[in-house]
C-alpha cells in the first residue's frame, strides 16, 4: 500500500463497514454451492487482520481449498496455527533474493531473510508453499536466476509474474514488462526447461518443469499471453464488493445484500447472475483500449 496515497491522514474504513466473520463464510458458502472449488484470503496482508485463525478455521469445513497469499514476516509466529485452523497451502511473495532490491520492490522494512524464515515455518508445520515473484524491467530482472537456483534446491514451487497495470499507483509502462517468453530464456539457458500440462483449465500459471527432475517454476503472463476467455476467478473485498476482474473498476455490492436478510439461496442467485454475465476482456484487449482515466481498483485492495 503506497505510503504516499496511505499516509497517517488516511480515512480507512470503519470496523462495521467490513463483512465480519459470519458474513464473510456466508458468502464463499454460497460460491461454494455454486462450484467454487478453491478460496484463497490475501489482501494487502491478511496475516495482520485480528483472529484471522478463527476465519479459517470457519471456512476449513467448506468442501474447498483453502489458501492464503502473505508477505511471510508474520509467518514464524502463526504458521502452527494456520495449519492447525485448517489451511492447506501458503502462497508467498517474494520478488528478489537481495535485500535492497527486495525492499525497493515492496516498501518494506525488514530483509528478504525475515521472509524465507517465514517459509521455512510453514514448510516445518507441513503447508506446503508456492512462491510469487513479480518481475520488472531494470528492477529486478537481474533475480530471475537466482530466485529459480534457490528455489530448485528447497522444492517450493516458484512462479514468476509479468508486471501488470492493476490500480493507478504502480506508474505501470509496457516497457517495463519483462515476458513470459524472455523468463523461459534466461532460466532455460541456466537450467534447461520444458513445457508442462496444465494441473486444471484455467490454472493461471504456464507450467514448466526442469529436465533434470528438480521441480517446476510456473509463469503468469497476463500482458503478453492474457487468459481471459479461460478465467475462473473472482474477488471479494473486505467490505463485501465482488469484482469479476482484476482490472475493474467497480464491484458489486454484496454487503447490502447479506445485511438485508436475503436467504442462502437469494445469495448464491446473485452471485450466479453477475458471474453468468460477466464480459470481462482487459488483458485482451488492453492494446487496442483508449488511455482509461478512470481510477482502477487496487491490488492492495482486492489481492491478485
Amino acid at each position: 500500500m503506497p505510503k504516499e496515497v496511505f499516509g497517517h491522514d488516511y480515512r480507512f474504513l470503519d470496523r462495521k463497514e467490513l463483512l465480519d466473520f459470519d458474513e464473510i463464510t456466508r458468502v464463499a458458502r454460497s460460491a461454494v454451492a455454486l462450484g467454487v472449488k478453491k478460496i484463497r484470503l490475501t489482501g494487502g496482508e491478511p496475516l495482520i487482520r485480528r483472529d484471522l485463525e478463527q476465519l479459517i478455521a470457519m471456512l476449513s469445513v467448506l468442501d474447498a481449498e483453502l489458501t492464503l497469499t502473505t508477505n511471510a514476516s508474520l509467518l514464524p509466529r502463526k504458521a502452527q496455527a494456520l495449519k492447525d485452523a485448517g489451511l492447506d497451502r501458503i502462497t508467498v511473495s517474494l520478488d528478489a533474493m537481495d535485500d535492497p532490491t527486495f525492499r525497493a520492490m515492496n516498501d518494506v522494512d525488514f530483509p528478504v531473510q525475515r521472509v524465507l524464515d517465514g517459509i521455512e515455518a510453514a514448510r516445518a508445520v507441513g503447508l506446503p508453499v508456492k512462491v510469487n515473484c513479480v518481475v520488472k524491467r531494470s528492477v529486478n530482472e537481474n533475480q530471475i536466476v537466482p530466485m529459480a537456483r534457490y528455489f530448485r534446491e528447497t522444492g517450493d514451487t516458484l512462479r514468476f509474474i509479468e508486471f501488470m497495470d492493476v490500480g493507478a499507483t504502480n506508474h505501470w509502462r509496457m516497457d517495463e514488462v519483462v515476458s513470459a517468453s524472455e523468463i523461459v530464456k534466461l532460466i532455460g539457458a541456466e537450467f534447461p526447461i520444458e513445457p508442462a500440462f496444465a494441473n486444471y483449465r484455467g490454472e493461471v500459471a504456464k507450467r514448466w518443469r526442469y529436465k533434470d527432475g528438480r521441480g517446476e517454476i510456473g509463469i503468469i503472463a497476463s500482458v503478453t499471453q492474457p487468459f481471459c476467455g479461460d478465467c475462473t476467478r473472482s474477488r471479494i473485498s473486505a467490505e463485501g464488493k465482488l469484482y469479476t476482474c482484476l482490472f475493474a473498476h467497480r464491484g458489486h455490492d454484496l454487503r447490502a445484500l447479506v445485511r438485508s436478510g436475503a436467504s442462502d439461496e437469494e445469495l448464491s442467485a446473485r452471485l450466479a447472475e453477475i458471474w453468468n454475465i460477466r464480459g470481462d476482456r482487459y488483458s485482451e484487449l488492453r492494446s487496442e483500449l483508449p488511455p482509461d482515466d478512470a481510477p482502477r481498483v487496487e491490488m492492495s485492495y482486492i489481492g491478485g
